[in-house]
């Protein structure tokens, strides 16, 4: 099978087959031949439906030949994360409570995609019901970063981040609750984007961060990753906080200038402890701007760490869902989701309610504070990936941090509901992928994808991929 098919970005395997220089079963036998080539080493893939995805390939390679009305997507190969609900898909959320569970309907996501003609390859790993920034859980394992196999794709989408990393499909579907796109993004070097909380419907599916969480793509390419908000976003009242439909493509957004734009750079949000390397680097990235006609301003935010917010509020949301599941199966769950939910147990109504007024209280801020910028750039993750057993570092920089000291720049946004993308920007000394996260206003995704683009122009990245075979 050709292996260059599976590093064709999406928005050309679309054009290449609408013009039938492409067959989609061609397309989808050289994926499933690199996924059961490489899975078993990255395991990245839980689940993978070969006979529904030959059979997706037939139907979308018999409309193409019959002239059909093509979807943006059709007989494209992408992943699930196993968080997601998929229709006659086992979906365990990496939990062996729900090794059998099928759900039997489709996320609104998955139903728009395959609408658009995708044709799915299969679930991506997830840590237990995406607890943490780590993906590991009882069922599956872990998943191996592809650029170092002994290093976490970090999570909670990090099956999703490695599949897309290692060329096992160009489009994945993640979701965000803290990081969870952002995170695997910048540790697996390609595109993550968290849109904005309610531009992409998020139901149905398992209980759960019902504010903070979003699903969105994980592409090695922005315009690929704007195709898909092209598909996915839009309302469905199955979701009561989803947002109206925008005027205008996310893809013809990768086209719009950013000359003449305020940006503000932050190495640390005030409060971070940045690994030195990552440090330099993300300044490095941040500095392009300047050289895209923008003006970059280094800034103090003044904000106090919300860390304490976020922590407090999705532990207790966990447990107000799971907790009840303890006693019978505590013995068989990740010993890190036990401890949050005993923590989400422990968390008080009070306690609770002043967390959920400091969060409207930090929005505030936020919103005082980015009023004077287009733009919000930060590095993505404190760190660059670090080994697949260890739960995060407790010390950064030579100073000892909090327990979420080192995804310090991805919860707060999850907070505020903004857009957020993680843009890879360079490698440490030892070939470890560091991502720089832009932030923009409220409901700003246009502004995020332009400026992903316009860097993306200026130093790509696409071509750079890890050494597997």
């Amino acid at each position: 099978m050709n292996d260059n098919l599976c590093w064709l970005p999406a928005t050309e395997l679309v054009a290449l087959i609408q013009a039938r220089k492409l067959s989609p079963v061609e397309l989808t036998e050289a994926m499933l031949a690199r996924v059961e080539r490489l899975n078993p080493t990255l395991n990245a893939f839980c689940t993978v439906t070969a006979d529904a995805a030959r059979q997706g390939a037939k139907i979308a390679e018999a409309a193409v030949m019959h002239g059909e009305p093509l979807g943006a997507l059709r007989g494209v190969s992408l992943s699930i994360k196993d968080l997601i609900f998929t229709r006659g898909i086992v979906t365990t959320a990496g939990s062996r409570i729900f090794a059998d569970f099928v759900p039997e309907e489709d996320h609104v996501a998955v139903e728009r995609l395959k609408a658009a003609g995708a044709v799915i390859l299969g679930k991506t790993n997830t840590p237990e019901l995406g607890h943490k920034g780590q993906t590991d859980n009882p069922l599956f394992g872990s998943t191996r970063n592809p650029w170092r196999l002994d290093r976490t794709p970090g999570g909670s989408s990090g099956g999703a981040g490695a599949a897309v990393a290692a060329g096992l499909g160009p489009l994945a579907l993640g979701t965000d609750g803290g990081g969870s796109i952002r995170i695997p993004a910048s540790f697996c070097g390609v595109y993550g984007f968290k849109p904005s909380f309610g531009r992409i419907p998020h139901a149905p599916g398992f209980p759960g961060w019902e504010t903070f969480s979003v699903p969105g793509p994980m592409t090695r390419t922005v315009r690929d990753a704007a195709l898909m908000l092209d598909v996915l976003a839009g309302p469905d009242d199955r979701d009561r906080h989803s947002l109206p439909a925008e005027t205008g493509s996310y893809l013809s957004a990768c086209e719009e200038p950013i000359r003449g734009w305020s940006v503000a750079w932050s190495p640390d949000l005030g409060y971070a402890r940045v690994d030195p390397e990552v440090a330099r680097i993300t300044e490095e990235a941040a500095a392009v701007f300047e050289t895209l006609g923008c003006r970059v301003e280094t800034v103090a935010t003044g904000w106090e760490n919300p860390e304490e917010i976020f922590a407090t509020m999705a532990a207790a949301e966990m447990h107000a869902n799971w907790g009840d599941r303890l006693p019978e199966w505590r013995d068989q769950m990740d010993p890190t989701f036990v401890r949050v939910l005993e923590r989400g147990g422990g968390v008080t109504l009070r306690e609770y309610l002043q967390a959920a007024r400091r969060r409207r209280e930090f929005w505030a801020e936020v919103q005082g504070f980015l009023a004077r910028f287009d733009l919000f750039l930060t590095p993505t993750v404190a760190v660059p990936p670090f080994a697949s057993d260890d739960f995060g570092p407790q010390e950064i920089a030579g100073e000892k941090v909090s327990r979420l000291g080192w995804m310090a720049f991805t919860y707060p946004f999850n907070l505020t509901g903004q857009p957020a993308a993680s843009i890879p920007v360079g490698f440490t000394r030892d070939g470890l992928p560091v991502g720089l996260q832009i932030v923009g206003r409220r409901h700003a995704d246009r502004a995020v994808l332009a400026a992903s683009a316009a860097f993306e122009a200026a130093l790509p990245w696409a071509d750079r991929r890890p050494v597997l075979d």
